[in-house]
């Protein structure tokens, strides 16, 4: 990257530079004429000059300008008026002046910001480019948090800063000009006065804000520091709590604020201190105005006019002065922070970007082999992972690398996967070097899974199609004028910006490259998840989501059908009463009180329970009843049997998982009003208190918690409230509710929940395990006789958001889930490296199997290279080669090898 920063910006918004720095000195003429309207307004029509004699008549608009050794110098005669006209006219020409200066100036910050921000996303992807173009060795030296903390903040200032590198001094260069030649103009020796002390500023102030620029820079590399030793923590806060080490960390968290405290302190008592001399340099030169210009005036050399006028032209000095000061501290600083960024991503072997570009040239030679030619492998430290070792791969074959910890079957998939470069030697695949090949070659024909599941933030459907994302599909051939205006819109900009014109709404799957073929995305989707064992999981994440049939037709019949085969499987295996149904005259005692009391799913389940307690028809009518007392008493008696139970541990997360129903923060404000209030006696609790504990009581679940607060009579009245609310209530709470229905879908609740229409009878042993059985039996049931439910069904799990770096699933479900990322797209050679390390070895040599009989299944069996934790899963490779610490060791032909050595005549395990 350019490392001047000027000449960075000049290089690539010149143009845009120009032509704001003509409308510039455009904006200098009205600039000027608002400076001499005053001195005329002041001694035209309100002294009098001129109109001594009435119906006398002075010129409007005439210009003239008095020119030091020369004199006047008329330009234009102007309009001639009388006094009042005069003044109206100056007055409104005034303000006009005041509208036109205005108008200057937003079109010049407007043109400069988006200038600015152009640049600023030109620097942020040429700087994410660098980080994509990075060797493997690279990330072993730099910190993620660093990183991303001077992509995001550091070169913030610099879209800024860029739309006034060149444009600030020229307006404000232009700006003091045109007011010192007014001064000038007005009085010679009044304009050398403000020109002196111009001078002193300019002079004096820079120097001293050369402190700042070295503590802004201390500030700037502390600062960092501090991003990277965050993301360190958050990284690592497993192992701070497993080692003890949280307080040292504080303490180490603690001295890195200190010195970032110390330094910003230093900063604000030089900055303040060059703004006190700043601000009495430009206070100064007014006393000489007033004191020499009375003087002058006094003495009938210079008439008040003028005195105004200069007084009113200097208030608009200080101003760009300051400012063009401003201007040159931020120059500084910002070429300090641009040097630092492009210093931390300039890397010798930056990876050619040819070798990504989009349209890279596939050679069309067959690759007939992947094989390693005298590798050798050297770590940061000089040790040696790799001795000239020498292997080959083909088509059809399966090999598995085996060896200890120490050895280097490990690195030999990353040496082919581009996480380590080797020292010597070479990666072929056929007749080409792989180092030398397009990510677009090398991504097509090798696909590789590793130890470390990284997930992007995003669905389930979003992470195992990423490997089939490779280039933009056309965009829809049917497109609304508005969408089809704002993706052209965007190119512009894009282009402008100088970004790659990639448009990321469109589609990007390579549907070509799906493995198997002939099923369809979601088909293959579906085979890959029965494939790595992910088909149950995907069932769970889509029976515990919140479907609306009107984003799902037909989804609601289906869930229906599915309800009444579950009773009849509950039947079946002798569990008639694991499920309580919801019924309209029983109460069902596995659902909370709020649940039986409203009879219904809330349809925003974090603010419509609290709109219909808050309401005032729900008080009334559980008061007309007698519920609210009673409700009242039992919300208390629960949050104070909560309260003596758990008050005193708000800071161990492992008791409070079984608080499901209040946080760790209300544990205090219960705590203070259990102290306020009484459980019989309602009407001295404040509203507050009242909602807070009704709230509380609506969470209340007899079988679970076992307090005794519930009993028949109790039970009886909370049915009775619910008739009278489902007869009486309102509309608008009726929006916010969906009654219970055994006829009718809920969309509000969850596809388990509508499949159940009820509660887990706890009295069951294993109840809960019993019965989510049967419902993915049912599931799996239905989706294997109804292509259309399958793939619905499929849409939904897949749609499932597998949070920041799929945080939301299991360690287990991550890395099954890059396996099936790899295996859905087609590749001549598989490379896996330790995928599934930590796993079950039973469940590992059952996986092997399966992935090696799904890849048999392939018109073109591809190669497999497979790098094992345990060597009792080899059986399943025609080729073991075993490694010692820094090469091979032996390699062995398995005895079934002309049987079922290569991928084909094998079949996939049915159960996991």
């Amino acid at each position: 990257m350019e490392p001047n920063l000027f000449r960075y910006i000049w290089s690539h918004t010149r143009r845009e530079q120009i032509a704001i720095v003509l409308v510039i000195l455009f904006s200098m003429v009205p600039y000027y004429l608002a400076f001499d309207l005053p001195k005329q307004i002041v001694n035209g029509p309100l002294q009098g000059m001129g109109f001594a004699e009435e119906g006398a008549t002075l010129p409007f608009l005439r210009l003239s300008v008095d020119l030091p050794f020369y004199g006047k110098l008329q330009l234009f005669d102007g309009v001639q008026m009388e006094r009042i006209p005069l003044l109206m006219a100056l007055s409104f020409t005034f303000l006009a002046l005041v509208v036109v200066n205005g108008l200057f100036k937003f079109v010049i910050n407007v043109q400069k910001g988006r200038m600015g921000e152009r640049l600023l996303r030109r620097v942020r992807y040429e700087l994410i480019d660098r980080i994509l173009r990075f060797p493997p060795a690279r990330f072993r030296q730099v910190k993620a948090g660093e990183i991303s903390s001077m992509v995001k903040d550091e070169i913030e200032p610099l879209g800024g800063f860029s739309g006034d590198a060149f444009t600030q001094p020229a307006m404000l260069g232009g700006q003091a000009a045109t007011a010192l030649f007014f001064i000038f103009v007005q009085h010679f020796w009044l304009g050398m006065v403000a020109a002196a002390m111009a001078g002193i500023q300019v002079a004096i102030i820079p120097r001293m804000r050369r402190r700042l620029i070295v503590l802004g820079r201390q500030r700037q590399i502390t600062a960092r520091e501090l991003s990277g030793r965050v993301a360190e923590i958050v990284d690592g806060i497993q192992t701070i709590h497993t080692n003890d080490t949280s307080n040292w960390e504080r303490a180490d968290i603690v001295a890195r604020l200190g010195r970032i405290f110390r330094i910003r302190y230093d900063i604000y008592q030089w900055k303040f201190l060059v703004k006190f001399l700043n601000n009495f340099l430009a206070q100064l030169t007014p006393f000489f105005f007033y004191s020499i210009g009375g003087y002058l005036t006094i003495q009938g050399t210079l008439d008040v006019g003028q005195l105004v006028a200069v007084i009113n032209a200097y208030k608009e000095l200080p101003g760009p002065l300051k400012e063009l000061i401003d201007w040159d501290l931020a120059r500084q600083d910002m070429q300090v922070k641009y040097e630092q960024v492009v210093e931390q991503f300039e890397a010798d072997d930056l990876i050619d970007p040819a070798l990504q570009a989009l349209d890279a040239d596939i050679p069309m030679e067959e690759c007939s082999k992947l094989a390693l030619q005298h590798v050798s492998v050297q770590n940061d430290l000089g040790a040696r992972l790799l001795d000239d070792v020498t292997l080959a791969l083909a088509p059809g074959e399966t090999m598995a690398l085996i060896g200890d910890l120490s050895g280097g079957a490990p690195v030999v998939a990353e040496v082919i996967g581009g996480q380590i470069a080797p020292a010597n030697g070479r990666v072929m695949l056929g007749e080409h070097d792989l180092a030398q090949l397009p990510e677009r070659v090398t991504g097509r024909m090798i696909g590789q899974a590793g130890p470390l599941a990284r997930l992007v933030s995003g669905t389930v459907l979003d992470n195992v199609t990423y490997a089939l994302k490779r280039r933009p599909g056309p965009p829809p051939r049917e497109e609304a004028p508005g969408p089809r205006a704002a993706r052209d819109w965007r190119a512009r900009e894009a282009q402008r910006a100088g970004n790659p014109v990639l448009d990321f709404d469109t589609d990007w799957i390579d549907y070509a490259a799906l493995q198997p073929t002939g099923e369809g995305l979601y088909g293959a989707a579906h085979r890959i998840m029965h494939v790595v064992g992910l088909d149950d999981d995907l069932i769970t994440l889509a029976v515990r989501s919140r479907v609306n049939n009107r984003k799902v037709p037909g989804i609601a019949q289906d869930v229906l059908a599915m309800r009444s085969r579950l009773r009849e499987r509950l039947q079946e295996r002798s569990l008639p009463n694991a499920v309580l149904a919801f019924e309209p005259d029983r109460y069902n005692p596995e659902a909370k009180v709020g649940e039986n009391l409203l009879f219904g799913v809330p349809s925003d389940p974090d603010t419509s329970v609290s709109a219909i307690v808050n309401h005032a028809f729900f008080r009334e009518t559980l008061g007309q009843l007698g519920i609210t007392r009673e409700m009242f008493s039992l919300g208390w008696n629960f949050a104070r049997t909560t309260v003596q139970l758990f008050s005193g541990m708000e800071e161990d997360p492992e008791l409070l998982q079984w608080l499901p129903y209040m946080t760790a923060d209300e544990l205090p404000d219960f705590e203070q009003t259990i102290a306020r209030t009484r459980p019989d006696r309602l009407e001295e609790a404040s509203m507050a208190d009242r909602v807070r504990i009704l709230r509380l009581s609506m969470s209340y679940i007899e079988p679970k918690y076992r307090f005794g607060l519930l009993d028949d009579r109790l039970r009886d009245l909370l049915v009775q409230g619910r008739k009278a609310l489902a007869e009486r209530m309102p509309d608008d709470l009726r929006d916010l509710l969906q009654p219970y229905d055994p006829e009718k879908y809920l969309d509000n609740a969850t596809l388990e929940d509508n499949i159940l229409f009820g509660k887990i009878n706890r009295r069951y042993g294993n109840a809960e395990d019993k019965v989510y059985a049967c419902v993915r039996d049912v599931v799996r049931e239905a989706i294997e006789g109804d292509e259309g439910l399958r793939d619905r069904i499929l849409s939904i799990g897949l749609s499932h958001d597998v949070g920041p770096e799929g945080r939301r699933l299991s360690q287990m479900q991550r890395q099954k889930l890059a396996l099936a990322r790899t295996l859905i797209r087609k590749a001549p050679f598989y490379v896996f490296n330790e995928p599934l390390a930590g796993a079950d070895p039973a469940y590992q040599d059952r996986l092997i199997g399966n992935v090696l009989a799904f890849l048999a299944e392939q018109p073109d069996p591809p190669g497999v290279l497979w790098v094992l934790a345990n060597r009792a899963h080899a059986h399943h490779f025609s080729r073991v080669v075993e490694f010692s610490r820094d090469g091979i060791s032996g390699e062995t032909s398995m005895p079934f090898a002309e049987e079922q050595g290569t991928l084909r005549n094998r079949h996939i395990a049915q159960e996991y």
